[in-house]
Parts: C-alpha cells; structure tokens; sequence
C-alpha cells in the first residue's frame, strides 16, 4: 500500500485530504499518513483524522513512499513541486470517486481532481495543477503544469491555460481561448478574448485590470 504524505495543512489541503481518502473508501492502494506543514501553530493538529505531523523539512524522518501538494498558492505550489522533485519524491494524482476524466484524458502527476469536476476527452493536463471542486474541463483542453481552475469554472472546448494560471470561481472561457501563463481570471469573468501572459482580467466580457 502506498503511504501518502499531503504537503500543507490548510482549509485547500482537509478537501485533498477527503479526496485521498475517499480513494481509499472506494479501493485505491493509497494510505495517508498525515499532513507536513511549516505553521508551526498546526503541529499535533487532528485534521479529519490524520496528524499535522511537523514542518516540511522532517520530511525524512516520516516513512512515505509518495506526496501530494496541497496548497493553493500556484507559485508556492510550484516552488515546492520542483524542490522534491528534484529530490527523488514521487507524486500522486489525487483524483476524487466523484469526478469524470475521460479515457484517453492525460493527466500527469501531482495533479488534483476534486469532487464532481469533468474532464472530456481530449484534454491534457499538466503536472501538479488544480481542477477544483465542480470544474469542468472540455474537449482537447490543454491545462498547464502547476494552473488552478477553481470550483465551478467552465472551460468550453479547445481551451488553453497557460502554466500558473488561475481560473477563477465561476469564471467562463468561451471555446479555442487562450489564459496566458501566470495569468488571473477573476470571479465570475467571461472570457471572450484572448488572456496574455501575466494579465489580470475580470468582468463579463472580461477585461484587463492590470498586467
């Protein structure tokens, strides 16, 4: 059985942690053993049943055989993604019972599904990215390394994300756009143009509100 240690211990990282352990319940080879991190606040912590262990840097001495990243902050997230793996650490795709991906979806590792999110045929996601609770990713979408689509966006099919980029709550991405890297799409947004890289967007239609 593979040992599962959630890096983060925040509000993001207890809905990872139901995921993972929902696919336990439903017969993956996973177990969690807890959570790492760096708020010192958390320490000894019981969140739904697992300990906030220690900081990240006691990584070694807490016996595991794979991580998954469980913070929000897509640079952070990123930041940490690329230090372990540098390290030798592997990586899971948690992905909730509840979500459709279709067959021949790529998703790659260190990649979180939540509950209810669709993912159609076609699509590519990319390492360590977010497709949060409710999303819904269409056709031959190509979703970057370390992005978050947050819960109820909709993403019409041919879509590109760029890697970092953040979709947010509700947004909607009208077919064949483009969300440049580490770029924002606001609450709620339509996007009906393309997004460039770094931009921050928001509004129906949306629109720059800086770069």
């Amino acid at each position: 059985m593979k040992r599962l240690l959630i890096i983060g211990a925040g509000g993001h990282a207890q809905v990872v942690a139901d995921t993972v352990l929902r696919m336990r319940d439903a017969g993956a080879d996973i177990e969690p053993v807890g959570y790492l991190d760096d708020d010192p606040r958390l320490s000894g912590e019981i969140r739904l049943g697992l300990p906030v262990i220690g900081p990240l840097a006691s990584i070694n001495a807490v016996e595991h055989d794979a991580l998954v990243i469980a913070i929000g902050n897509n640079r952070t997230r990123r930041m940490v993604y690329e230090r372990w793996l540098d390290c030798g650490e592997r990586f899971v795709v948690a992905c909730h019972p509840s979500a459709i991906v279709a067959p021949d979806a790529i998703v790659a590792v260190g990649t979180v599904i939540g509950a209810r999110v669709v993912v159609n045929t076609g699509a590519i996601i990319g390492a360590n990215a977010i497709l949060n609770t409710g999303c819904i990713i269409e056709h031959h979408n190509r979703i970057g390394a370390h992005a978050h689509i947050a819960p109820g966006a909709v993403l019409g099919g041919d879509v590109i994300v760029g890697d970092g980029a953040l979709v947010g709550i509700g947004a909607t991405v009208l077919p064949q756009r483009t969300v440049g890297e580490w770029s924002i799409v606001g609450g709620g947004a339509l996007v009906a143009d393309a997004v460039a890289n770094g931009a921050v967007v928001a509004g129906v239609p949306a629109r720059p509100l800086r770069h």
